[in-house]
């Protein structure tokens, strides 16, 4: 008997054994051909997930944001204690203790799901395990992704430490919201980061992964109930104690969303030509994916103060001249009547509008209702009061309504002239200039005139304010970078610039005399601004009047070859056509490269290249981009001497010789002090020029200072005439001294560096005199330079010799000017 129930027992064990033999071998085999194409899962070793690309302004304030997904990467060591353990108590309470999958659970899911017959079903998918389904597999619900899933869960366990999967999940899961990663997610529904975060806040954020279709707004109670959960959980596992727990369960649910607490992206301001700008070079330099998901962290030049005034600055010329001209175009929307019988039904009609919000004190609004002679408006953000907003009679008056062809209407008298029911017109309040009292709401409209601006350091080329046109909600097109536009005469600098590398002083005699040249189209007979010869002039008179004649017959005498690589070392051609037509700004270029040209005049002749980015660095800090290349010699140190500053080395490209550049920033000085520019009103140094086109299609001025050069420039987008009264100092200048002012008492300015190599000389040029910067040995021009041109009259042809003069320099010394002299002779140009 007991040898039979040994051999029964035997028999069974046997049997147990062999089935537990297949079942492992069944279960081996299955995960084997599961396991054979799988995605690799040391990919996630090195993961980044798309992340959110920042801009800081150079003051460290977040001015803009560009992402893919709205994902803001966190190292697993900077996010909070209390947020991991909301999202382990919710998901997976013994991930620390599990390899990649908890028995317990699937036991207890499985054991759940026989008591309901399969109507409750929850999820047994530990934190690992969601990660693989994230990462590398899809949703579906089946047997084989749950078998792959257990395998990769249980390899990337053996790959990864519990932090760095921990920080793989908090950063990936999706939370709503268009919200990924719990980052992201804090600042979207509490306009908080991650260590600001209460506990019942963590532990919302930690309610959202089981439904984040869910709205917190909609299924506010649902939220809150599950958030408690959380609450619970963690007072059970120890995070929290009792006391904690239930005070925190006894909160309302806030949000964003539900009003509150104040927007993150309303902290922000307005996207603007400078960020948008930021984002086209990078994302030619890194690349457009890496830019929008890798996570930069932008440190741009922009000053957020000056940025504003540049913008102030560009749109008030703009608007001026647009009111100038006197034709309404108002915005092109109109709300139905049927909306504006109620106040919320035309705020919510008028918020659709498709109208610019980012100009500063413009408010957009829609006319309710004509009087005999006003406008009864409504206006976004305003609210409505006991008297109504109105547009009175008076402040039409100065325009009449645009209509089609060349029919010409009648100078508006009342408000019903211009406007009608329903438009939606762009208004801002006039106030009292001393008091800053209320006045009136005034209309108003965008431009069809349009320019760009930009500002920079001229020793870093930091570009610190950057205007790329009216508006950038009604225009993206950056006409500061973008645009191609004929700089005039804004170009002739460099014509001389090559013309004092040649042996040329600013006191040369040029003749300014008629040309005419054959082409192959015809006769050029080019002409001087307003007509008329002066004759025999000296080259600084030339530049501070802009003459055309004597800069055509110095770019033939010195060749347009040479022109034309003085232009394209300066940065402002890639390759400039060696036209004399040409030397007058005839070929296109943008106001981005002639101001970064200009700063190279003002610096002393070193190299700078313009940049809107300081630095950019990668989602963990690690620095991929510098602008600033120089090296700190004595930084090192632990601490500096007293008194003694860091000792900076550079090493930059000198593109033009320092006295060449000293002597054209004296001679662009005589331009704002007696030429073109002279409507240039600052209280330090200043240089610069200005330029109009052929039918003034395009006005310009470009100055600087010792420290700053800004640059501006104005034209229609398909050109044509501003007007016969349009020119850059008219039109242009106002906006360079509108910004400068301001730019002045932030950067200062002090008088342009001398350079060594040099001596002074007084000049006298007629009814002024300046004291001219000599190079040492310097060979004198004894002709009228005409270009090898035919001329007028010959006899003064040469200069007269006149006997040595000994004059005093700046620096005290005695300097004898040898014979022949090429000023203080003769001319018809005001030197005697």
């Amino acid at each position: 008997m007991i040898r039979f129930v040994l051999n029964f027992l035997g028999g069974v064990f046997s049997w147990f054994v062999t089935a537990g033999v297949f079942l492992a071998l069944v279960v081996g085999g299955i995960f084997w051909i599961y396991s054979r194409d799988l995605p690799s899962h040391e990919a996630l070793a090195s993961y980044a997930p798309k992340t959110i690309s920042r801009i800081y302004s150079g003051e460290g304030r977040l001015i803009d944001e560009f992402a893919e997904e709205r994902r803001i990467f966190v190292p697993i060591e900077e996010i909070p204690d209390l947020v991991k353990q909301a999202f382990v108590s919710a998901e997976d309470k013994n991930f620390y203790q599990h390899r990649g999958y908890d028995p317990r659970g699937m036991a207890g899911a499985a054991v759940q799901a026989v008591q309901t017959r399969g109507e409750s079903v929850r999820g047994a998918s530990t934190i690992t395990q969601q990660v693989m389904k994230n990462f590398l597999l899809d949703s579906s619900r089946s047997v084989e992704r749950k078998v792959k899933e257990l395998i990769l869960a249980t390899r990337l366990e053996n790959t990864l430490s519990k932090d760095q999967i921990l920080e793989l999940y908090l950063n990936e899961i999706f939370l709503g919201q268009n919200s990924a990663g719990v980052a992201a997610a804090a600042q979207t529904y509490f306009n908080k980061s991650l260590s600001e975060l209460a506990p019942h806040e963590a532990a919302t954020l930690a309610a959202m992964p089981q439904a984040p279709s869910r709205s917190v707004v909609r299924d506010k109670d649902r939220i809150t109930e599950r958030r408690n959960y959380v609450l619970r959980e963690m007072w059970q596992n120890g995070y929290l104690t009792e006391a904690v727990y239930r005070a925190e369960s006894a909160l309302p649910l806030k949000s964003v969303q539900n009003g509150d607490y104040p927007a993150f992206r309303n902290s922000l301001p307005p996207r603007d030509y400078f960020t948008d700008e930021i984002r086209r070079q990078l994302s030619q330099q890194f690349g457009e994916d890496e830019f929008f998901t890798g996570g930069l962290q932008i440190r741009a030049t922009m000053d957020p103060a000056m940025q504003e005034v540049a913008a102030k600055s560009l749109q008030d010329a703009l608007e001026r001249y647009d009111r100038g001209i006197g034709v309404w175009r108002g915005t092109g929307q109109v709300i139905p009547p049927e909306d504006l019988g109620s106040e919320d039904r035309w705020r919510a009609a008028l918020a659709k509008a498709k109208v610019p919000r980012d100009i500063e004190g413009w408010h957009p609004a829609v006319v309710l209702d004509l009087t005999e002679r006003d406008a009864i408006i409504g206006i976004e953000g305003v609210p409505s009061e006991a008297e109504p907003h109105v547009i009175p009679a008076k402040d039409v008056q100065w325009a009449r309504k645009l209509m089609p062809g060349r029919e010409r209407a009648p100078q508006a008298k009342v408000a019903s002239d211009l406007l009608s029911l329903g438009d939606v017109v762009m208004v801002r309040q006039m106030t009292d200039d001393n008091t800053g009292a209320f006045i009136r709401w005034t209309l108003r409209q965008v431009p069809t005139i349009q320019g760009g601006f930009m500002a920079m350091d001229v020793n870093t080329g930091r570009v610190v304010a950057m205007q790329g046109g009216f508006s950038y909600q009604s225009s993206v097109f950056n006409r500061a970078t973008q645009a191609m536009r004929q700089p005039g005469s804004a170009f002739k600098p460099f014509v001389y610039a090559a013309a004092l590398d040649r042996g040329f002083t600013p006191a040369t005699i040029v003749a300014d005399e008629p040309i005419t040249v054959n082409t192959p189209q015809g006769l050029w007979t080019p002409k001087n601004s307003g007509g008329g010869f002066y004759g025999p002039t000296p080259l600084r008179t030339g530049i501070e009047q802009s003459r055309n004649l004597m800069t055509i017959r110095i770019a033939q005498d010195i060749g347009m070859d040479t022109v034309a690589g003085y232009a394209e070392r300066f940065g402002v051609y890639d390759h400039l056509s060696p036209f004399l037509a040409n030397s007058l700004g005839a070929q296109e270029t943008t106001l981005f490269k002639m101001v970064a040209a200009y700063a190279m005049f003002a610096n002393g002749g070193e190299r700078v290249e313009p940049t809107l980015v300081d630095r950019v660095q990668d989602r963990r800090g690690r620095t991929v981009y510098r602008h600033d290349k120089r090296a700190c010699v004595n930084c090192q140190q632990g601490a500096l001497p007293p008194n003694q500053p860091p000792v900076i080395e550079s090493d930059r490209e000198r593109v033009m010789d320092a006295i060449t550049a000293y002597q054209l920033t004296s001679m662009l000085e005589g331009v704002v002090k007696r030429g073109s520019g002279k409507g240039v009103k600052l209280p330090v140094p200043v240089a610069g020029k200005t330029g109009t086109t052929n039918d003034a299609k395009d006005v310009w001025f470009i100055g600087f200072t010792s420290n700053i050069v800004a640059g501006c420039y104005l034209g229609f987008d398909e050109p044509r005439s501003l007007g016969s009264n349009a020119y850059g100092g008219t039109l242009c200048v106002p906006v360079f001294n509108s910004f400068m002012r301001q730019a002045v008492k932030k950067y200062g300015g002090t008088a342009f560096k001398v350079p060594p190599g040099g001596y002074f000389a007084d000049v006298s040029y007629g009814k002024f005199t300046v004291s001219e910067y000599f190079r040492e040995g310097s060979v004198v021009v004894n002709r009228v330079v005409d270009g090898g041109f035919d001329r007028e009259s010959k006899k003064s042809s040469d200069v007269t010799e006149t006997t040595e003069k000994a004059v005093t320099t700046s620096t005290g010394k005695r300097k004898v000017i040898p014979k022949k002299a090429d000023f203080n002779s003769m001319s018809a140009g005001g030197l005697y």
